[in-house]
């Protein structure tokens, strides 16, 4: 090891070969402090610093303080540096994480500069924050006159984090687990809200804040993770550099103590906020268990094991007898193995069914497990859960958060909680013990008798739904406000004034933005990254496209098949095809031994349908039924055989199995209603505008949510099942005789024999090929302004114009603006002033609009009219930096690398659509040209044009929503 770890001692090197990460590892001399650096062949460089955050209350104070270091620090006394950097950097990554004992500040980059930049930040940041008294009320909490300076008006609770956890608190799963983990968790800090409770956040006072940062926020206590291709000791003198020097004395680190066991189990009954007539099949059972911790690799993939052996898919045992029972619609979401805790929890429930089924619920559990502990399970079961472990671990990701990052996250719970973080990365050996252990028949039984049936620590916990528990609330927090208000002295109402002002001044200064480090347009790649294909193929049945690359011992295969002309009933039924394609039976077998055989040969096999627009005619469109799998390399023949047979064999004789399905989809997409509002508010909004967009909207977006509600409860008449299935079966033919082609990535070792299989693939797929006739979607109808109602704290706001598509001179500029108006503009006005948790602007370029939104926001009206302000402030304070800035995030966000796989499959999809390297290049350029002037001229143009507006809200806001011409719609 080289000499130069001045500052920090070297412990220890181990070579991942799976990962191709070598994980070295160090502590600081002085502090403690650990850093685990994973030494890569990669330029994509990854950096984190992770704190111990131990909440003894559910005021959500590291939640709070998460947001407010970022707010302003010793060298960057701006009021907003988090966000600033954002825009003044061409990062991969950035945000901050509060979980339930942590809380994370990582970010990625591909350039060096941008990298210094961002490490200096994140340092100052996260060590010597201002904490500035202002920047907690608005991120936390703070009492504010509804109107500003009239101290008779109503006293109300504003903050970010106060609506965003109302928000959050408003589904129905998030409420489920908190509530379970407050069980299962009595004496430790998973018994909080670490996020935050709305009826408790108000209680938490600055200088808690400050305390919390003072015992917590100390190298002692903190984790330092890096990815990449970087000197470790470079690193090392850059930490010491920008903080570590000024923290000679250590403290104790704080760990989260283990949780008193219990003697017996405990029986619960909750109630959640739902403000629907209908209530019946609404409640929630679920059972958790508390397990050991999770130090160990091999307890940690046990448990890995024990749950996918027990609840995978519908040919596991336990998650047989859920689907199977009429007490309820579904198994719960929370279903499996959290081990992110200290103390690991297996859970395992259902949803959809009423609260006297308790009891039943528990003893169709405990007596299924009883069974398996008597009878065991198939070993073939146990073998092909071990193939999805191994099948885990091998693959390498990277296309929703950075590939270092995602190993960072794996290894973080074993480096906070006194564990092996190397050990939960390295589990090859593991692994290959687990292979010999479960040889043994008793392997599974015996775990389900120790660490289930043999274990008191247990919860069910029956959440049942209230419909007037949302008014209650509302009600209680109005009266608190009024009793406080009452309470007030002269001198307290003018101080919540003076607050008040003082905020809104700061919010509306303007920082010196020099004092941020930054890249410019130089420091971009001139270049867009070009992934070729290896070769490609025309066939008899079709064309196929193959990619070369790292993808670590997986194949990928796809086969892209041309959407045949469905009629509007079949057309609405897609979603639900694609969903319960890989559910059903096929080759022959019934669904259990075709789920059976996925898990045995496959990563997963999944189907999606697209409708994507064209270039420059908002008319015109492509579609296509896309068929995808992935799997090791051995077994890439028969991920070949499984796709076919899934394609052309698909059985949908087992009415009663999609029955169940029908429930389960829909259950799911109530879920997540209210975590993806400002996307199916933005969907509304654009809806009328293209037929591409109106498909979006009829297929994920709230009408098709309203769809399935609708067609779940039409399913329990008998004759309509049938049909429902004969028209899944016409749909199935159908997509049988379209042309299709196949996409196939893979690596060196896999590549020749995948080609082989693929091309086979292809031409016994081919069909006729006689069905040139393609998919026909009307021209949308204009709409009003909608305004749809349920089950929420808070408002999901959209507001569009017309604009172009992707093809068009002014897409880039559009782009540009949007980006310029989130940052200028929007992200002060809707959550700086307007507290609510998002808000901003995008260029759809797929619906051919420019989409003004908010997320978790509390206010409505107000929200709309700040949209309509935009312009104003387009064009008369916008500034050419500011234009830069954007320039910075669209061009970053079009660079942004993802895994190996994920690269290719872009690539194929944006020659697929007519984005060809060309185009994309002139795209990129003209984002980079891009002036104020243009950017102005673009907003006049759009801007001013008749816009949409469309709301995701709750029913009390009827009357003032009727009274702005909005139709109201009952989700």
């Amino acid at each position: 090891m080289p000499t130069s770890y001045e500052t920090f001692e070297f412990i220890s090197e181990h070579l991942i070969e799976t990962l191709s990460v070598n994980v070295q590892t160090f502590r600081h001399k002085h502090t403690g402090a650990m850093h685990y650096h994973l030494a890569a062949d990669d330029d994509h460089k990854v950096f984190m610093v992770a704190l111990r955050t131990v909440p003894e209350d559910s005021t959500g104070v590291a939640h709070i303080l998460e947001h407010t270091v970022l707010c302003g620090s010793e060298r960057f006394p701006v009021r907003d540096p988090f966000f600033m950097m954002i825009r003044r950097s061409i990062n991969t990554f950035m945000n901050a994480f509060t979980s339930s004992d942590w809380t994370a500040y990582p970010f990625a980059t591909e350039n060096d500069k941008d990298y210094q930049n961002l490490l200096q930040v994140y340092m100052d940041a996260v060590f010597f924050p201002n904490i500035d008294p202002l920047d907690f009320a608005q991120e936390g909490h703070r009492f504010e006159f509804e109107t500003l300076a009239d101290a008779n008006s109503p006293l109300t609770y504003k903050g970010v984090v106060f609506n965003e956890m109302k928000g959050a608190m408003s589904s129905p799963v998030s409420t489920l687990w908190q509530v379970l983990t407050g069980e299962l968790y009595p004496t430790s800090t998973y018994h909080y809200n670490s996020g935050g409770e709305p009826e408790a956040i108000p209680d938490l006072t600055h200088q808690q804040l400050v305390d919390f940062h003072r015992t917590h926020y100390h190298p002692s206590n903190a984790v330092f993770m890096t990815y990449g291709n970087q000197n470790p000791a470079s690193l090392q003198a850059d930490f010491e550099a920008l903080a570590l020097a000024r923290f000679e004395q250590p403290i104790e680190p704080i760990y989260v103590k283990t949780e008193q066991r219990f003697n017996t189990p405990k029986v619960i009954e909750q109630a959640y906020a739902l403000d629907e007539e209908d209530v019946s099949n609404k409640t929630h059972i679920v059972m958790g268990w508390l397990l050991g911790l999770n130090k160990n690799p091999m307890d940690v993939l046990k448990g890995h094991l024990l749950a996918s052996v027990l609840l995978d898919n519908s040919a596991s045992p336990l998650r047989f007898v859920l689907e199977q029972t009429e007490l309820a619609t579904a198994p719960s979401p929370l279903c499996g193995l959290e081990d992110s805790n200290k103390e690991m929890a297996f859970v395992v429930g259902v949803q959809g069914s009423e609260p006297e089924h308790a009891q039943a619920i528990e003893d169709l559990i405990i007596n299924e497990l009883q069974r398996i502990v008597q009878e065991g399970v198939e070993q073939s079961q146990v073998e092909a859960m071990l193939h999805q472990l191994e099948l885990s671990q091998r693959e390498v990701g990277g296309d929703s958060y950075p590939y270092g990052l995602e190993l960072m996250l794996a290894a973080l719970p074993a480096a906070l909680h006194q564990g092996d973080p190397v050990a939960l990365l390295d589990v090859d050996k593991v692994l290959l013990q687990l292979q010999q252990d479960v040889s043994h028949p008793d392997f599974i039984p015996k775990l389900v008798q120790a660490w289930l049936l043999d274990n008191p620590h247990r919860v069910r916990l029956t959440l049942k739904p209230d419909t007037e528990l949302s008014a209650q609330r509302e009600q209680a927090e109005k009266a608190k406000l009024a009793q406080i208000q009452a309470g007030l002295t002269d001198s307290q109402k003018q101080a919540i004034i003076e607050q008040a002002v003082a905020l809104e001044q700061r919010q509306a200064q303007q920082d010196d933005p020099t004092i941020l480090p930054k890249v410019t347009k130089e420091d971009v790649t001139p270049e867009i990254i070009q992934v070729l294909p290896k070769q490609t193929l025309l066939q008899t049945g079709g064309k196929v496209t193959a990619y070369e690359r790292g993808t670590n011992g997986l194949v990928y295969e796809q086969l892209i098949v041309d959407m045949p002309d469905l009629t509007a009933e079949e057309q609405a039924l897609m979603p639900l095809f694609n969903s319960c394609l890989t559910e059903v039976g096929s080759g022959g077998r019934d669904y259990l031994d075709t789920q059976s055989l996925q898990a045995a040969v496959t990563g997963g096999v999944s189907a999606r349908s697209a409708v994507r627009a064209d270039l420059a005619d908002n008319t015109a469109y492509h579609s296509h039924f896309m068929l995808t799998g992935k799997a090791l390399n051995r077994h890439h023949q028969d991920l070949a055989i499984l796709m076919q047979q899934t394609l052309l064999t698909l059985d949908f004789s087992e009415t009663e199995r999609l029955r169940d399905l029908v429930g389960q989809i829909r259950s799911s997409m109530e879920h997540r209603i209210t975590g993806s509002g400002h996307s199916l508010a933005m969907s509304a909004a654009t809806q009328a505008f293209s037929p591409v967009a109106q498909w979006n909207f009829q297929r994920s977006g709230l009408a098709g949510i309203q769809f399935i509600k609708q067609l779940d409860k039409s399913l329990e008449d008998e004759s309509a099942l049938q049909a429902f299935a004969q028209q899944l079966a016409v749909i199935r033919d159908k997509i049988a005789q379209a042309p299709k082609q196949a996409l196939l990535v893979a690596d060196e070792t896999g590549y020749h024999q995948a080609w082989s299989g693929m091309s086979a693939l292809l031409d016994e797929c081919s069909g006729t090929q006689n069905s040139r006739l393609t998919l026909a979607q009307p021209q949308p109808l204009a709409i009003n302004h909608q305004a749809w109602l349920t089950s929420t704290q808070v408002n999901f706001c959209a507001q569009a114009y017309p604009a172009v598509l992707w093809g068009h001179d002014d897409a880039p500029l559009l782009s540009v603006m949007s980006a310029c108006l989130r940052n200028g503009f929007l992200h002060s006005a809707i959550r700086e002033k307007g507290g609510a948790y998002g808000g901003g602007a995008s260029f759809d370029a797929e619906a051919g609009a420019l989409v003004m939104y908010s997320y978790r926001d509390p206010r409505l009206m107000d929200t709309f009219a700040d949209f309509e302000r935009a312009l104003d402030w387009l064009m008369t304070s916008a500034t050419q930096e500011q234009v830069d800035e954007a320039i910075l995030n669209i061009v970053s966000a079009m660079d942004k690398p993802g895994s190996p796989a994920g690269e290719a499959k872009k690539a194929f999809y944006q020659e697929l659509y007519g984005r060809d390297h060309v185009k994309r290049t002139a795209y990129r350029q003209a984002v980079l040209n891009a002036d104020l002037a243009q950017v102005r001229a673009v907003g006049e143009r759009y801007l001013q044009s008749q816009a949409t507006r469309a709301v995701l809200t709750q029913a009390s806001q009827s009357d003032q929503l009727t009274a702005n011409g909005f139709e109201l719609i009952k989700l």
